[in-house]
């Protein structure tokens, strides 16, 4: 049916590779591309059956992009790089008329920031050009997303309170690791947290507002406002939203560690010199951290992902809880990744199916609740991330 380019070859990547690979029918043909053609290699000999074409190429190289992207003619090209190299990798699939699909909005080397504006200053381009970019198809954001669009679709008139929920009690063993890129992830859990109400955003110190929440087969867990970026979106295309808020669960062992990390300055994304060398802490701090891909095989438990809706049908006030649920150990078993990559890469792999089949074609820029989400959902329940759905239950918020 169509070709795919694969660039990132983390636990993200390895995880669209698997389940890319898995669907002959769809993806015709695949390359993986990284940094480290190494990486690349072994993912494509784990899974076997050459299915998978490896490269070397780096993603802050526009030529370079160019170059492979015209070599090997994808139809869609699938950024699971670092969310500094989107613009870069947009550039190319500009510069070489081909689709684009990402998981995380960009935000620039130099600020802890999630905007949305970067890349929406695409959407002429690629509709003047004629190609699809598809933005934020991970999880959250993605999947959080496309099941908004899907409850506004089907269950309400207006989405008055949305709240997404985040919840990660599986356990690694660690005493501290990140489950993705540590200075992506350190980045995004240290910034200020920020939620939508009344027509503007609230900001709010780091982790001020928490609160117990039970989450499905976990029970409760304390959970913390912070920022993510599909929030900007959502109330962008859902205008009807009074509030919307996010919130993630963590550990007090996790918390004290980070705090640590802040207060001796590890966390800080501006450079120093070190014996006649520039360094930037956080990324020195990546170095030594464990690699989120290697957790995969002592993780236990299992994430619960969803969002709690509260809004009006028929004229009367109605809840709705919609979530996933998935097991680090089972996700380890199929791809040899932890749950969060795995929740991660297999709505890419969808995303990019839906492109290939043309349900999620247009000429543009857009955020995947912008599609029909009835397709994507019914995939999710196909390749791995079944859904359930609660009614008119005590959304705790």
């Amino acid at each position: 049916m169509g070709k795919v380019l694969i660039i990132g070859a983390g636990g993200v990547g390895t995880v669209v590779a698997h389940k890319t690979a898995a669907l002959p029918e769809v993806f015709t043909d695949i390359m993986l591309a990284s940094r480290t053609k190494s990486k690349c290699d072994a993912i494509a000999k784990k899974i076997g059956g050459n299915r998978i074409k490896t490269a070397q190429v780096d993603a802050d190289n526009v030529p370079q992009l160019v170059a492979l992207i015209r070599s090997f003619k994808p139809d869609l090209v699938v950024n699971v790089a670092l969310p500094y190299q989107d613009l870069t990798i947009m550039d190319a699939c500009l510069e070489t008329e081909t689709s684009y699909l990402d998981t995380a909005n960009y935000e620039p080397k130099d600020e802890a920031k999630f905007e949305y504006k970067w890349q929406w200053a695409y959407q002429d381009r690629f509709r003047d050009a004629g190609i699809t970019g598809i933005l934020g198809c991970g999880f959250d954001p993605g999947v959080t997303s496309i099941f908004t669009a899907y409850a506004a679709k089907h269950y309400f008139d207006e989405i008055h309170y949305l709240d997404i929920v985040d919840c990660n009690a599986g356990d690694h063993g660690k005493a501290f690791a990140t489950n993705f890129n540590p200075e992506i992830n350190i980045r995004e859990v240290t910034q200020k947290g920020k939620y939508w109400e009344n027509g503007k955003w609230v900001e709010t110190e780091p982790h001020e507002i928490h609160k117990p929440l039970n989450y499905p087969e976990i029970g409760p867990k304390e959970s913390y406002l912070i920022y993510h970026e599909e929030l900007e979106s959502l109330v962008k295309n859902f205008p009807t939203l009074k509030r919307a808020r996010f919130w993630m669960t963590f550990g007090q062992e996790y918390l004290t560690h980070l705090r640590v990390i802040q207060n001796i300055g590890m966390a800080s994304i501006d450079p120093i010199m070190y014996e006649g060398k520039e360094i930037v802490p956080i990324q020195f701090l990546k170095a030594v951290l464990p690699n989120p891909g290697d957790l995969g095989e002592n993780y236990k438990g299992q994430t619960s992902i969803g969002c709690r809706i509260r809004g009006i049908k028929d004229g009367k006030e109605k809840t709705y809880y919609i979530y996933n649920n998935c097991s680090h150990e089972v996700a380890y078993a199929e791809t040899g990744t932890q749950a969060v990559s795995y929740t991660t890469g297999v709505p890419a792999m969808i995303g990019a199916m839906m492109y290939l089949k043309e349900l999620w074609k247009k000429p543009g820029v857009f955020n995947v609740e912008e599609f029909d989400p009835d397709p994507f959902m019914e995939a999710l329940n196909q390749h791995g991330l079944p859904w359930h759905e609660l009614h008119d239950v005590d959304l705790e918020l």
